[in-house]
């Protein structure tokens, strides 16, 4: 009988702990819990729950990564909020207060360097946090809310949004933000409202939105927008993150309040598993193989829930008992 060694070419690794930093495709037996381990890949995308927010909001802004996420501002079904959230990963704490408590905002950034900017009001405030405290940035030159975000604190990019102090009241505007000061970039193909948008500012990706919803995605290059793949659900109100050629959308509002969620490649998007919690004006951080859901509306009231999303392809330990 071939014995694994044979098979494989390679000895089963025995250790008394797991490796810190295995790699997939690595088996390895620990001997301390009697177990052989495989580090493999997932076949298809999955939502976990992760540790609630302190405070129920809709409305919010968020930003970061799943395991150092950011949420801000929102509305807990009362009033405009200022206070800011991180999450470790497990758990949300308090982080410093924004300068202006607002709601339908947009985030970029990372926890540590992290951008707010639009809202309620309608506001052109931009804020700047460093993993303690926010202070202000440039204006932008087009007062909105309801507007799509993507980039970074230093590239960051603003894309759509409703106003009444424009006309048309819904607007196509882009502009891109170098640290200091905001400048105008090209229009959207469609105006629109209540968006989602991941990416960088020159590699950006604008999703949904409106009422009645839009199924559109669009691309940005840095200079102008493209029609990219249509979404399988119109929706409005929804969140995302990742990457332009690995994008991810969830939640938001169809005819009902939505948990659908979708991964996007590039060049068109595919159905993936819907969160536990269906919502709308949530917001997401995160990348397509490790996203963040936070806070919302889920039809009836304003949620501190959180979910972590895990992609197709990401590494899974699997175990197997050895008696």
């Amino acid at each position: 009988m071939s014995t694994y060694t044979q098979i494989f070419g390679q000895q089963v690794l025995v250790v008394t702990a797991d490796p810190s930093n295995p790699t997939v495709g690595q088996m390895w037996y620990n001997s301390t819990s009697k177990t052989l381990k495989f580090l493999g890949t997932t076949t298809a995308g999955a939502w976990a729950a992760g540790g609630n927010l302190a405070t129920a909001r809709e409305r919010l802004g968020g930003t970061g990564t799943q395991t150092a996420g950011l949420a801000f501002g929102g509305y807990d079904g009362t009033s405009s909020l200022a206070n800011t959230e991180e999450y470790d990963g497990s758990s949300w704490t308090s982080g410093g207060n924004l300068g202006s408590a607002r709601y339908s905002l947009a985030g970029a950034g990372t926890q540590t360097a992290g951008l707010a900017f639009g809202g309620s009001g309608p506001s052109s405030a931009t804020e700047e946090y460093n993993g303690t405290s926010w202070t202000s940035g440039g204006t932008m030159g087009t007062a909105r809310y309801f507007l799509g975000g993507a980039g970074t604190q230093t590239a960051g990019l603003a894309f759509g949004g409703r106003s009444p102090l424009i006309s048309p009241a819904i607007t196509a505007a882009t502009e891109e933000y170098d640290g200091s000061t905001w400048t105008t970039g090209g229009n959207l193909g469609t105006a629109r409202y209540a968006l989602a948008g991941a990416g960088t500012q020159t590699a950006g990706l604008a999703f949904g939105g409106n009422n009645p919803a839009t199924n559109a995605t669009e691309e940005y290059d840095g200079s102008a927008w493209t029609a990219g793949g249509n979404m399988g659900t119109a929706r409005y109100r929804l969140a995302g993150c990742g990457l332009q050629t690995a994008g991810l959308a969830f939640g938001g509002n169809t005819t009902a309040v939505s948990a659908a969620t979708e991964e996007y490649n590039g060049t068109s998007w595919t159905t993936s598993t819907s969160m536990a919690t269906a919502r709308r004006l949530l917001a997401g951080a995160g990348i397509q193989t490790a996203g963040l859901a936070f806070g919302g509306y889920t039809g009836t009231a304003t949620t501190t829930a959180t979910e972590e999303y895990t992609g197709a392809g990401s590494p899974v330990t699997r175990t197997f008992t050895v008696s």
